[in-house]
């Protein structure tokens, strides 16, 4: 009424009243009378906005990628930005007498553009696909250092890069490439996994040729160690029988020189017995005979002595006349038993007859 208007801006909202050039009140979710003839009202949003963007850029190496990604970013300073757009609100206190406050994001997304041409044609295209969070780094890192950003009075609160497309032939190329690699490492893991086996197999078998080997080796050194320990026994047998043949020639030698030593004893024995025979024998040479068979027929047998005596008479037979020998003399003489004699004499008869 008459011109007087009541104005509330929300939470979100800087609220500016400008009288003749100058702002008499300005605040964020202001409530405000204002004289509308005489008043403009400034109202700038503070809540952060998601802005996406899409872009198509050529790559170092001359490909055409597709980059698409978000932006957020919110007003930090109004005033700047009150002064660089117009956000002045119309008489009905709801509408934007221009339509600056809708151009605030695209300038945001020129200047994301800019960033994003100059760091792509930087890279190639395997690079930039690649490197997504790296762009994405990077273009937050040139919005908070860009002059234009900062003149409008704008934070940037993040970037995010969602995708980086090439076209669709160079995709399946890429595709092809990553493929016939991937076929190649799947083909050189095949290999890998042969030679492996081989040489796997080879050590099995160059380890089972070690065990031959050691096998063998140890049946060498078991018949070295047969051969030297029957060498051995040989030798300890030829060494026994040399010393057998030592033992048995000396004791032959014992023998021949006990032998020969026998000899001479006996030898010495018999020209002793010899020279004493010589002795005795000259001792009797001058001794009467008579004497001498007396000594001889010192203790001999009576059958010696008859047989003697008899010798005694036959030497005298012709000084004897006649000379009667009964039979049981005889048989006394003989030491034959009369029986025997009876039947030998019987025995005599039948054979003379």
């Amino acid at each position: 009424m008459l011109g007087f208007k009541f104005i509330k801006a929300d939470p979100t909202t800087y609220l500016m009243a400008f009288r003749n050039g100058k702002p008499v009140r300005e605040g964020i979710g202001l409530s405000h009378f204002y004289y509308a003839p005489a008043t403009n009202l400034v109202a700038v949003p503070m809540s952060s906005r998601e802005q996406p963007f899409i872009f198509e850029k050529v790559t170092a190496d001359f490909q055409t990628v597709t980059v698409q990604g978000q932006v957020s970013f919110r007003v930090k300073e109004p005033q700047k930005t009150a002064a660089m757009l117009n956000f002045g609100i119309k008489a009905d206190g709801k509408t934007y007498e221009s339509e600056d406050p809708q151009k605030l994001a695209p300038r945001v997304v020129a200047a994301i553009e800019v960033l994003v041409q100059r760091i792509v044609q930087e890279l190639k295209l395997t690079e930039v696909i690649l490197g997504a969070a790296h762009l994405a780094e990077n273009i937050l890192v040139g919005l908070k250092r860009n002059q234009e950003i900062a003149q409008l009075g704008v934070e940037i609160l993040g970037a995010s890069v969602l995708k980086v497309k090439p076209t669709p032939e160079t995709a399946r190329a890429l595709e092809a490439r990553a493929r016939e690699a991937i076929l190649r490492e799947a083909d050189e893991a095949i290999f890998e996994r042969r030679r492996s086996a081989v040489e796997n197999e080879r050590s099995i078998k160059q380890s089972e040729l070690d065990t031959e080997v050691a096998v063998e080796e140890k049946k060498r050194l078991i018949r070295e160690t047969q051969m030297e320990a029957e060498a051995s026994v040989r030798r300890k047998k030829h060494e026994l029988s040399k010393a057998d043949m030592e033992s048995n020639i000396s004791l032959e030698d014992r023998r021949q020189a006990f032998v020969k030593i026998n000899a001479e004893n006996t030898r010495t024995l018999a020209e002793a017995d010899a020279h004493r025979i010589a002795a005795v024998v000259k001792s009797l040479e001058s001794a009467d005979p008579r004497i001498v068979q007396v000594i001889a027929a010192t203790g001999m047998d009576p059958a010696q002595l008859i047989a003697q005596a008899f010798g005694g008479l036959a030497e005298r037979a012709e000084h004897i006349g006649q000379l009667n020998v009964s039979p049981d003399l005889l048989q006394t003489l003989l030491g034959r038993d009369p029986a025997s004699l009876s039947a030998t004499n019987e025995a005599g008869k039948r054979k003379e007859k």
